[in-house]
């Protein structure tokens, strides 16, 4: 059998095409810590208006503009409310408490997805003085440790409520946000309208090579930008960048539906494995699986490299795949061929 290297650790290994390397190459790029590359400008006007919010700002990361938005909404001694298995707990290096030094009220959610009512539970006393103050909610759709779970758009409504009675503020990591967006009814306006601030990937399923957009008011991103500084993410020309980022907006939204199509017919393989206990519901590019507790991820992950098929552990016996616009239905194929023959 011939093989085929199989690129399944996450959506972020994909490489720019070549029609979005031209649109790199054409650029017309400036300055932007002066504030004068237009082609990233362009970029941060086109997502704004997308989602109906008044501006936006060009980070380097989906961390950075996450914990530049908790870092605008939070002082220290405040609270970040979100679920345990929050990439903005988890991931990032223990940036609440680096950059915003805050602490984190955890929920036990579904799949990654806390409700309104959980919310509401977690708000602490502001006249108890041994508390902190309870300032802001985050969530994350799609839910990447929920194995790409998507939210129920009315929850989030009433997530919004609790917020609003409550005077906290409500951030959203949509770093797959994309990929919700193409299986739900909603638009970006709808969760533009909804949050106060929005941090979104172009490098994960719209194929760019780097970069994030943190969306907000006119007044957080000016916030947001001094803090970006700080950070050391003042940027030159990194129009170039940019125009990967406007190319991906116009052209790879629609084709993330492939995405998840191939990621349900490799759940469909592996449900049906002996080796495979479960397969979490599949709803947008990521498959996560659990293993029996005789097999360790560590060990199915390593079996998986003989095959020059990658993948990551999720856990001591859970492992996730993630489609993504470089894995194809010929990979699929490949993939199938393998697990035919698979065991351990």
């Amino acid at each position: 059998m011939k093989t085929i290297k199989v690129d399944l650790r996450s959506d972020t290994v994909c490489k720019p095409t070549a029609e979005m390397l031209e649109a790199m190459m054409k650029a017309e790029v400036g300055d932007d810590v002066f504030g004068d590359d237009p082609t990233i400008i362009l970029l941060q006007d086109k997502i704004a208006e997308m989602f109906g919010m008044e501006a936006a700002l060009f980070c380097t990361s989906g961390t950075m503009t996450n914990q530049i938005a908790i870092r605008v909404h939070c002082q220290p001694g405040d609270e970040v409310i979100c679920d345990k298995l929050s990439h903005i707990y988890l991931y990032e290096g223990g940036g609440i408490a680096v950059n915003a030094f805050s602490s984190v009220k955890l929920i036990d959610g579904n799949k990654g997805r806390i409700n309104a009512e959980q919310v509401k539970e977690s708000i602490n006393n502001k006249n108890d003085i041994h508390n902190p103050y309870s300032k802001l909610v985050s969530i994350e759709n799609s839910m990447n440790k929920g194995g790409g779970s998507i939210y129920d758009f009315n929850e989030i409504k009433k997530i919004k409520q609790v917020c609003v009675e409550n005077n906290l503020k409500l951030h959203l990591d949509g770093a797959r946000l994309f990929n919700a967006l193409t299986e739900t009814i909603e638009t970006p306006k709808d969760y533009g309208k909804i949050f106060d601030t929005i941090s979104i990937c172009l490098s994960k399923g719209l194929g760019c090579p780097v970069g994030s957009l943190l969306l907000g008011t006119k007044e957080v991103i000016s916030k947001a930008k001094r803090f970006r500084k700080v950070m050391g993410g003042g940027w030159r020309q990194a129009g170039y960048l940019a125009a990967a980022g406007i190319y991906a907006l116009e052209n790879n939204i629609k084709r993330l539906k492939e995405d998840h199509k191939r990621a349900k017919a490799i759940g469909e393989i592996l449900s049906k494995k002996k080796f495979v206990k479960e397969v979490y519901p599949i709803e947008t590019n990521i498959v996560i699986f659990e293993l029996p507790d005789t097999i360790l991820a560590l060990d199915f992950v390593a079996k998986m490299q003989e095959y020059d098929i990658l993948c990551v552990p999720f856990g001591k016996h859970l492992v996730r795949f993630v489609t993504h616009l470089d894995f194809t239905d010929m990979h699929l194929e490949y993939f199938k061929s393998c697990m035919n023959t698979f065991d351990i």
